[in-house]
């Protein structure tokens, strides 16, 4: 019994090593990581495929893509990234900056894509936006965060005073708050920051403004992006407008924003990465690109609860 139990051990586990040569064997493998799902994450991984599919290389015919989502947690991308690295991928598509990060810090030769990342350089994950010098390029989210103050002006030309609210973890949102505090400035308007650690801080973070600002700021900081619900019940209770960072926190409850299509952004990521397997294109030598299109977006529910009236030259 215990030498049939250990040849069908040993044909098991050349099955599964066999499964795993199939796989590769003719295949391209494509790791990506995900940080956490939100719509426009998600949204950024469709394209990304989509992207692929449209320059003939599908998923299951002639490439292996191996999705993982990190969940949020740091910890997770560094176990992901690691497992990427130890599989040999022939390309890693990074989605966020904290799964672009985890992974950069350990492979230096496999070609990285990244997006969803507003900022690369200010990431340390390319010398340079313009020519990266390293073996990550990609495309970033970098939305018209100026505009996006000044549209909440053209909605609350009242407004005296913004509540700012961001992670404080993410490098993405610390930049765009940046913008945002000189884009008050310049608007006339005065600013309180509601930084939160974790995703348990939001409600009550948002809660502690209330009364004391006329309205809220949301940058694409990932944490907010997958709890702007709870920021939402709180801010629509108290009838305070959300100026959001993209139209997925204004489906989930935000008032209004100028933002960028992500599936797009992913579909662009897409093309990067045919140029990468097809063109042999090096990332080293591939600027970082952007979108061009921005889109107002914004939540009739939300507008008619709060009691704002959008007007009509937007």
């Amino acid at each position: 019994m215990k030498k049939l139990l250990s040849v069908a051990a040993a044909l098991l586990a050349g099955a599964l090593l066999l499964t795993s040569c199939n796989e590769k064997n003719g295949k391209i493998k494509i790791g990506v990581i995900q940080l956490v799902e939100h719509p426009a994450l998600d949204k950024s991984y469709q394209g990304f495929v989509d992207g692929l599919a449209e320059a003939g290389y599908k998923n299951g015919e002639n490439i292996v893509i191996d999705y993982q989502n990190a969940q949020g947690e740091q910890a997770n991308c560094v176990t992901i990234a690691n497992k990427f690295v130890n599989d040999k991928d022939d390309l890693i598509f990074a989605i966020a900056t904290p799964a672009a990060q985890a992974v950069a810090n350990l492979t230096k030769d496999i070609p990285i894509l990244v997006t969803a990342v507003t900022d690369p350089e200010s990431a340390k994950l390319v010398k340079s936006n313009k020519k990266p010098e390293t073996n990550v390029s990609g495309t970033s989210d970098l939305t018209p965060v100026a505009a996006q103050i000044e549209l909440l002006k053209k909605i609350l030309p009242n407004a005296k005073k913004v509540g700012l609210l961001y992670c404080s973890s993410e490098a993405n949102s610390i930049f765009q708050i940046d913008i945002a505090k000189k884009a008050c400035e310049a608007n006339g308007l005065e600013y309180v920051e509601g930084s939160v650690s974790n995703s348990n801080e939001i409600q009550q973070v948002t809660q502690s403004l209330v009364g004391k600002v006329d309205a809220f700021y949301v940058p694409t900081d990932n944490m907010l992006a997958a709890g702007m619900a709870n920021v939402a019940m709180v801010a629509n209770e108290a009838k305070l407008p959300v100026i959001c960072g993209e139209d997925g926190m204004v489906v989930s409850g935000g008032l209004a924003t100028y933002g960028i299509n992500y599936y797009e952004l992913g579909k662009l990521t897409g093309k990067q990465a045919v140029k990468v397997l097809k063109d042999g294109a090096k990332p080293a030598e591939m600027p970082i690109e952007y979108l061009e299109k921005f889109d107002f977006t914004y939540n009739k529910d939300t507008a008619a609860k709060i009691g704002i009236t959008i007007p009509e030259n937007l």
